[in-house]
């Protein structure tokens, strides 16, 4: 049925596939077939991946009508309440991939430890690391949330996974994505063949390629961050914000867009070109060592990011080459377009 409107089918997407309508599915079936020695596991972790993001979002779009809306009760690791939505996601992420002999070991942002695969289920070579639910805080009041995962090969030769599995730097990450529920769902992921994005559509329940090969805009418009705690920030960092507002220096003014949910500004910033930060602060008075993630948001986004042509810092060193030290490891972080990320870091050289 051809919409009278737009004057063509409302499922027929732009893609650089010209008329032909392209399901996640097949996409990374035809990516795999660049690969003759592939044996489809990875293929079927992400297929998995894309299966648990249509299941949360069935909950994020009714979060309203169900009791799925609120907090647990209790903190994770991280001292922060954990939200009914969040438990749930971290749940479903678990249950789709703990029995498929794909996984080695897995570990999320809502745990203390690595998460072993049940005894009575085979292990296979993969890692797999997830964000279940990254701005839950937004959830009661129906702002843009999503999820974010990385997928690693293991290292430990055979048996359970380790926690070594899981503490693997960025640059070795096979696989990074994440979903973001919003006015619509998609799904962003790369394999380290370029950033590719995928739009649910609820009617006939299934990802259709929408964004193929998204790469930063040579023109960034954008820079999102919090300065509600600007007044914390070390000097090279305030520095840097008035050089981005057309200050200090700068000669193009940046317009400011921050929602509060990572995933979310960066996918905005990923589209649109800008950047994204989260530095330290002293707050508490003393320097922080940030509040992101290193293994959960970090690294994964970061891999996103130089796919797409940008970067990403902790505010002197490319996250990809971290080391992680421990699971919940938190870092500064700025990511985006290249030039952008780079001056902060000169900015964060001369002052602090």
């Amino acid at each position: 049925m051809v919409n009278a409107a737009l004057g063509r089918n409302p499922l027929q997407y732009d893609d650089p596939y010209s008329e032909k309508i392209v399901t996640i599915e097949r996409f990374i079936l035809d990516k795999q077939k660049g690969y003759p020695g592939a044996t489809g596991t990875l293929t079927n972790i992400l297929y998995d991946i894309a299966l648990a993001s249509k299941i949360i979002a069935s909950r994020t779009t009714r979060a309203g009508l169900v009791e799925i809306l609120g907090s647990t009760g209790r903190e994770n690791v991280q001292g922060e309440t954990v939200q009914k939505l969040d438990e749930y996601a971290d749940s479903i992420l678990f249950k789709l991939n703990d029995h498929t002999g794909r996984v080695a070991v897995m570990a999320s942002e809502e745990h203390p430890d690595i998460l072993a695969i049940p005894e009575q289920y085979e292990t296979g070579p993969y890692v797999l690391l997830y964000d279940p639910l990254d701005g839950s805080s937004n959830i009661d009041v129906n702002v843009s949330i999503g999820t974010i995962f990385a997928i690693y090969r293991r290292k430990s030769a055979s048996g359970r996974g380790t926690l070594e599995d899981c503490l693997q730097r960025g640059r070795d990450l096979v696989a990074a994505g994440y979903v973001i529920y919003g006015a619509s769902t998609m799904l962003v992921y790369s394999t380290g063949q370029g950033v590719h994005g995928f739009t649910l559509d609820p009617s006939v329940g299934e990802f259709f390629l929408s964004h193929p090969n998204i790469r930063f805009p040579a023109k960034p418009k954008y820079y999102s961050t919090n300065q509600g705690y600007e007044r914390y920030w070390t000097e090279g960092v305030r520095r840097y914000t008035e050089w981005l507002q057309g200050r200090d220096g700068g000669n193009t003014s940046f317009s400011l867009r921050y929602i509060g949910s990572m995933v979310a500004d960066f996918h905005r910033n990923l589209l649109t070109g800008g950047v994204f930060y989260y530095p330290a602060d002293a707050k508490d008075g003393t320097l922080s060592s940030g509040k992101l993630r290193l293994v959960y948001e970090c690294a994964p986004m970061a891999f996103l990011a130089e796919q797409a042509g940008g970067t990403a810092s902790d505010g002197a060193n490319r996250v990809l080459d971290l080391q992680p030290e421990s699971l919940h490891q938190r870092i500064p972080f700025f990511v985006g377009n290249q030039e952008l990320v780079e001056k902060a870091e000169e900015f964060i050289a001369q002052f602090g």
